[in-house]
């Protein structure tokens, strides 16, 4: 089956398998910020956007995209201009072995669209379904508390 999405603004056409997961098609796609964790959808590494609303992408089959755009972490930089978000991230260290971070930037991405200068248990209860396995969240929390005092941006 065929399908047409767009995918960090590309507009794509792709064949998909019958019951193949939006995780298989994004890292067949050679997305590899898209990470496998659980497969259940419990852990959040495998978070993308779709339409820009956080979702994941174990979950959902892949024929869910169709006529939609998904967005992975390869796709939310604006050329060489970190997203606010991710460079946060950066800025505050928050990244420690990397698995969760894509997923956790965007969940904080969808998360601060909706929520301008949000408390920490705010941002606490946003990311609790991305788990970190190196860190407390503190610094996660601190990125998501500079980039959510940062200019807004309406691209993803």
């Amino acid at each position: 089956m065929k399908i047409e999405t767009t995918l960090n603004g590309c507009r794509r056409a792709v064949d998909i398998r019958p019951g193949e997961t939006l995780l298989e098609m994004l890292r067949r796609l050679g997305m590899h910020g898209v990470k496998e964790g659980c497969g259940s959808g419990d852990c959040g590494a495998c978070t993308v956007l779709l339409d820009g609303s956080a979702i994941n992408a174990c979950l959902a089959f892949a024929a869910k995209a169709h006529g939609h755009t998904v967005t992975t972490i390869e796709g939310l930089a604006s050329g060489d201009t970190l997203h606010p978000v991710q460079q946060a991230f950066l800025d505050e260290g928050a990244i420690q072995c990397g698995y969760c971070t894509p997923g956790m930037v965007l969940s904080a991405v969808d998360f601060l669209r909706h929520h301008q200068r949000p408390t920490d248990d705010e941002i606490r209860r946003a990311i609790a379904g991305n788990l970190c396995r190196c860190t407390g969240y503190a610094k996660q929390v601190a990125a998501i508390r500079r980039a959510s005092e940062s200019e807004p941006r309406e691209d993803a």
